[in-house]
């Protein structure tokens, strides 16, 4: 079982305006999209979303909690990361961050598993997961 924090994804963050609001910042709502993306981008590299539906799985959040620091707005440039601090016999957990600089604006963290689509329930963590 991995316990400690491990980077597994980084990247940089475009801005688009859709993203921001009527006061000309990144609407709350965003972020948990730009951490679906960064979690994407790790699972990805491990087992491809088409070889999970292969295997009749899917990756499921239960849980997202995020803390909102200091607000972007269409100027900034962040970058994105996400850190893989937790995986167990059935669950997942990551901590994510978004900064520009030295400035954090955002961190949070999603737990997460398994689920098996066909017998409806949740299932260990795939093998490729647990070489971290």
């Amino acid at each position: 079982m991995l316990s400690e924090r491990k980077l597994v994804a980084e990247t940089e963050i475009e801005v688009n305006n859709y993203d921001i609001d009527a006061m000309g910042i990144v609407s709350n709502i965003v972020y948990v999209r730009w951490f679906e993306d960064l979690r994407t981008k790790f699972v990805n590299r491990h087992l491809s979303i088409s070889e999970m539906l292969k295997q009749g799985i899917s990756a499921i959040l239960m849980h997202t909690e995020i803390d909102y620091k200091i607000p972007i707005t269409i100027h900034d440039k962040p970058i994105g990361r996400c850190w893989l601090t937790k995986v167990s016999r059935m669950k997942w957990v990551f901590e994510f961050e978004i900064s520009t600089g030295d400035q954090v604006h955002c961190q949070g963290m999603q737990y997460g598993g398994f689920y098996h689509l066909e017998q409806q329930k949740i299932v260990p963590v795939p093998d490729a997961f647990k070489i971290l």
